[in-house]
């Protein structure tokens, strides 16, 4: 069974959480300060700890550190109480896995221990998946013959059968909502609802009744009541697409449900509570949406237990022709027509067309041209595409082999150098905050010791 170590200078606390999680069959060890837990961990082999923030000599934030530095992956569980949440919230920005908030029950720390070594196992289990030859998944509706979608369902695989929230990124169009019902149907909820929601398809004043539901009286013309999404999935799962587009007033009442699985419907007073699995989707970049303050920080680190990026269709072009093939038959199939096929010219045109709309946009070319063309090959001709951005005439914007996250690293990197390591001239050079370079840095894995001098 997992090993786990709680830090705790409680004593009373620190025996409750040693007898709970052994009765629950973890090995357990126990810590009454910082440095009594890193020498616990040069000996012992930890799976998961649960410490808390405030304890004697090195606090929590500086255990953390010393923990990172030899095991970035080891999960780390904080222990805070109500007043310190922003202080846990910068625990994990630094690396922790979660947060409790004091008091809580036994059943929760459980629940949270559980989760995490979950999602610990994932990633291990996804990095073996990366070495392995020849393995390949196949889901209903999705095409996946590129090594970049293989990836993508091998996480699939993994995380389905778990209870954990799933964070889906990619651009529009990449068929976030695909893969979003692949993890329902191959997850223990599969026989439970699988309800959808775009927070931008939703009039903000709208959205908080069509998530939490109403009563009767709630407002003008709320003549019942009325269960919300949350209410209507309990048992299955959850879609929200379209989160980094969620108000704040909103998340606020998500990253309750989230924490505690409960909320009240607008206009109640009744608590009600929820078993929903949340699955959220973006075509933002969170990260940003931290900085400039739209987003809730909370809220991200809860929505982000495992992350799958979805690539776009420019960079898994090997997935075109079988795409091609599973649309023609589809809308021959429903326009009543003869199955068509394409010509090698035609698919010459497709695989070197930039796809600025992914495989949405895909779709719809190939329904357009299966409807108008009278031919049962469709040829080049009958390609109809948006020439305002194909591949030819994109000049490239970062150098060879280099991703946009890898190039802001080395721009940091190099307004450090040449700031001497001042963080504060290399911020105001690089356009950027103090705390925006910080987080930068976080995200980086690059630790932010006070400096002498700060200018």
């Amino acid at each position: 069974m997992p090993s786990i170590l709680i830090v705790e200078d409680e004593p009373k606390m620190r025996r409750l959480l040693e007898l709970n999680l052994g009765e629950e069959g973890f090995t357990t060890h126990t810590a009454a300060d910082a440095e009594s837990g890193l020498k616990i961990l040069n000996r012992e082999k930890i799976d998961l700890i649960v410490t808390d923030l405030k304890l004697p000599g090195m606090n929590g934030l500086e255990f953390l550190q010393a923990i990172k530095r030899t095991d970035a992956a080891l999960p780390v569980v904080i222990m805070t109480a109500h007043g310190s949440v922003e202080t846990a919230v910068e625990a994990m920005k630094m690396g922790a896995s979660d947060y409790v908030l004091k008091p809580f029950s036994l059943a929760e720390m459980v629940v949270v221990v559980r989760k995490e070594l979950d999602a610990r196992n994932l990633r291990e289990e996804n990095r073996s998946l990366r070495e392995a030859l020849g393995q390949r998944y196949e889901y209903a509706n999705v095409i996946a013959k590129s090594a970049k979608m293989q990836e993508v369902l091998g996480l699939v695989e993994r995380v389905a059968p778990s209870n954990s929230t799933v964070l889906l990124g990619g651009e529009s169009g990449v068929g976030k909502d695909l893969i979003a019902r692949a993890i329902h149907e191959h997850s223990n909820r599969a026989k439970g609802p699988f309800i959808k929601i775009n927070s931008t398809a939703i009039p903000e004043n709208l959205l908080e009744s069509e998530l939490f539901g109403y009563e009767k009286g709630a407002f003008s013309g709320a003549t019942a009541a009325k269960p919300g999404k949350f209410e209507l999935a309990d048992k299955g799962t959850l879609f929200l697409d379209e989160i980094g587009d969620v108000p704040p007033a909103i998340q606020v009442k998500l990253l309750r449900v989230l924490q505690e699985r409960e909320f009240e419907r607008l206009g109640g007073t009744k608590t009600l509570k929820v078993d929903v699995r949340l699955i959220a989707a973006t075509n933002r970049d969170l990260r940003a949406a931290l900085e400039d303050g739209t987003f809730r920080e909370d809220l991200y680190y809860r929505l982000n237990v495992v992350a799958i990026d979805i690539p776009p269709l420019r960079e898994r072009k090997e997935d075109i022709p079988p795409l091609v093939d599973f649309f023609l038959v589809r809308f021959a199939r429903d326009s009543g027509k003869p199955a068509k096929q394409i010509s090698p010219a035609a698919l010459d045109l497709l695989m070197n067309f930039h796809w600025p709309g992914n495989v949405r946009e895909l779709e719809n070319t190939i329904e357009r041209a299966v409807t108008l063309s009278s031919r049962s090959i469709i040829d080049a001709a009958d390609i109809r595409l948006d020439q305002r951005s194909p591949a030819s005439q994109i000049s490239p914007v970062l150098p060879d082999g280099m991703t946009l996250e890898k190039w802001e690293q080395e721009i940091i990197r190099e307004a450090l150098r040449r700031a001497n390591g001042n963080k504060s001239q290399a911020a105001r050079a690089l356009g950027l905050s103090r705390n925006a370079l910080r987080y930068r840095l976080s995200q980086m894995g690059l630790p932010d010791p006070p400096e002498a001098s700060e200018n």
